[in-house]
């Protein structure tokens, strides 16, 4: 690959910050195949915040109030939340999260930070895991930073159903794939539930 001029360079890197603010600078220079160095120098001349800033910088913005859980009992941390539209959250996994042997993160983790998700977008008092179908597309490690991304694909306002996909990254790589049935409202759940045997979060 040609190596890019300094110009190019911050173009593309400015470019790849904002398609996905959570890269690493580590990530950065696998992508644009030069030092961390040189990644850390552009970023300084380029006036674009570390990673951990960055985060800070979105989880400020305004987005809407998760209603339907206790923020402390979200598995994650919620940076953009447009209820009962797409929702985004990052966990980062650390000690307590992987099997000692193989530093490995425990899979309930990973289910968990999308499961709190697909339920924190929920624009209710009440809402509820009815079901999941869910994919482990590969193993995530120790200091890897999950990023879930959930959409609602359908509301669910009639029928107290909400349909969620939540897709979760490490960088560009997917990791996670689950589709959730989340019960919504007190009025819709308790003639289904019994039907259904619907479970909770």
């Amino acid at each position: 690959m040609e190596r890019l001029s300094k110009r190019e360079r911050h173009q593309q890197l400015n470019k790849l910050i904002e398609e996905n603010p959570f890269l690493t600078d580590r990530e950065l220079t696998r992508l644009l195949k030069v030092s961390i160095q040189t990644i850390r120098l552009d970023r300084l001349e380029l006036s674009i915040p570390e990673l951990r800033e960055r985060i800070k910088m979105m989880a400020e913005r305004t987005y809407d109030s998760v209603r339907s859980l206790p923020v402390d009992e979200i598995i994650g941390e919620i940076v953009d939340l447009q209820l009962d539209k797409s929702g985004i959250s990052l966990f980062e996994i650390r000690e307590e999260h992987v099997f000692s042997r193989s530093g490995i993160a425990r899979g309930h983790y990973v289910f968990a930070q999308a499961n709190s998700l697909a339920v924190a977008i929920i624009n209710d008092e009440v809402a509820l895991t009815a079901l999941a179908d869910i994919r482990f597309i590969r193993p995530v490690r120790l200091g890897e930073k999950c990023i879930a991304k959930a959409y609602v694909r359908s509301s669910g306002s009639q029928k107290g159903k909400a349909k969620v996909e939540v897709i979760t990254y490490v960088g560009e790589e997917k990791v996670f794939h689950g589709n959730f049935v989340i019960y919504r409202s007190h009025i819709a759940i308790a003639g289904d539930m019994e039907a259904e045997g619907g479970d909770t979060l």
